[in-house]
């Protein structure tokens, strides 16, 4: 039987019907069936405070925590605010990364979608947290880079992604994706 990885998808959107959580479910349909997608959920997050840390530390925060631990890679879906990631995707960074020491990104395979109603994609966001995913020691697919700009009209009634090169397209990068984490996650 072929090896099947676990991998957490983060998206920095929190509106239900936003672009970025579309994408996010539409990959989950288009990846190769060795790449298990499952969204994880951020809204919930109490913004980090040291503070919390010390005294009585969330819920939610050792749920994130122990669900980023335990996946094989990680795949980040965002849009752009304002030149740069959304507060919930940043806020996710920093409770996961934390306490010092504990940093539950360490290690992982990780891959970066942006997705924009405008025509840009979301470049600036994407890079962003490229910058950021550094930092925290996760191992970013270089290539292909995916910044999905009129993202408002990729999708069907039924919310799947209704242009066909973009589904190809979409197909490549989870391929691509599939061996960056078969030759970077742990058990490599």
């Amino acid at each position: 039987m072929a090896q099947s990885f676990d991998v957490a998808v983060v998206v920095g959107s929190l509106r239900k019907e936003s672009l970025n959580r579309k994408v996010a479910l539409a990959l989950a349909q288009l990846a190769p069936p060795a790449l298990r997608l499952e969204l994880v959920e951020i809204g919930d997050l109490p913004l980090y405070n040291q503070d919390l840390e010390e005294h009585d530390t969330p819920a939610s925060w050792t749920r994130f925590r122990d669900r980023i631990k335990a996946a094989d890679a990680v795949l980040f879906v965002t849009p752009e605010y304002n030149r740069s990631v959304p507060s919930a995707m940043k806020n996710a960074l920093d409770v996961g990364s934390r306490p010092f020491g504990k940093n539950a990104w360490n290690g992982k395979p990780g891959a970066v979608i942006s997705v924009s109603p405008g025509a840009l994609g979301g470049v600036a966001a994407n890079h962003h947290l490229r910058q950021s995913l550094v930092s925290l020691n996760v191992a970013v697919l270089p290539q292909p880079e995916v910044y999905l700009g009129g993202a408002g009209n990729l999708f069907d009634p039924e919310g799947r992604i209704a242009n066909e090169s973009t589904q190809a397209f979409l197909r490549s990068f989870t391929e691509a994706f599939l061996i960056w984490v078969q030759r970077n996650g742990s058990g490599a």
